[in-house]
């Protein structure tokens, strides 16, 4: 098991936002962590990464709990956080994006930048274009790839497909799943792309009102209409 969060409360101010929340990741595996607006998806992430830290509960990374550890230090550990808004330096090329990102992971270097433009061909053609005027679909490329150049052996993906066209969904998934197909573990949220979800994800969790109501495999809730209307409005 590479992820394991146990009973995680998280809080902003008086507001209790996550209650008792449980989930696992096993290595080279994608899980889906599903629900409406507000149900607590990206507090899920961001209590993950230590951005928002659970007041209680444990979240252990390789064995190693993590779970009060900084927002840096975690990510040099080895954990690749991919932001709902992407947060490209807009001032700053595609190419010095990557430069700025790269590092070596505790398994050593996987993802080069000569490798993440094999991968991402349209980053490789836009290299000296400033983040800035990327298109939506360009700056979440840029996003993951940032991610990658890491060299992380997990990525939390926040609302990939957000704000994306169908057909830029679709190119989106094509690269995740070779990304997958390497061996990368990933845990990404998602809440109107049905179909991208389950074509990646291998287990699937419900959470609605900050707890986890379903947690299976994502072939079983796929056909589970039932779950799907109560929890996603589908």
């Amino acid at each position: 098991m590479i992820l394991e969060v146990k009973k995680i409360n998280t809080c902003y101010g008086p507001s209790h936002v996550l209650f008792d929340v449980d989930l696992y990741l096993e290595e080279g595996e994608v899980i889906a962590l599903m629900g409406r607006n507000g149900s607590g998806k990206t507090t899920t992430i961001l209590s993950i990464m230590g951005i928002t830290p659970p007041r209680s509960g444990s979240i252990r990374y390789l064995g190693e709990e993590i779970r009060d550890k900084e927002p840096f230090i975690i990510a040099r550990k080895g954990i690749g956080f991919v932001p709902e808004d992407r947060r490209v330096f807009p001032n700053l090329t595609v190419l010095e994006n990557l430069q700025l990102a790269k590092k070596n992971s505790p398994k050593g270097v996987t993802w080069t930048v000569e490798k993440i433009f094999e991968l991402f061909p349209v980053l490789d053609s836009s290299s000296n274009r400033k983040g800035q005027t990327l298109s939506g679909g360009e700056q979440q490329m840029l996003s993951i790839a940032r991610a990658l150049v890491g060299n992380p052996q997990i990525m939390l993906l926040d609302e990939p497909t957000e704000g994306l066209a169908p057909l830029i969904v679709k190119m989106l998934e094509a690269l995740l799943l070779q990304i997958k197909g390497k061996g990368m573990s990933m845990l990404l949220t998602e809440q109107q792309h049905l179909r991208f979800a389950m074509a990646l994800s291998d287990r699937v969790y419900i959470i609605d009102k900050g707890e986890i109501k379903y947690h299976g495999q994502s072939k079983e809730f796929q056909r589970n209409e039932e779950l799907k209307k109560r929890y996603l409005a589908v």
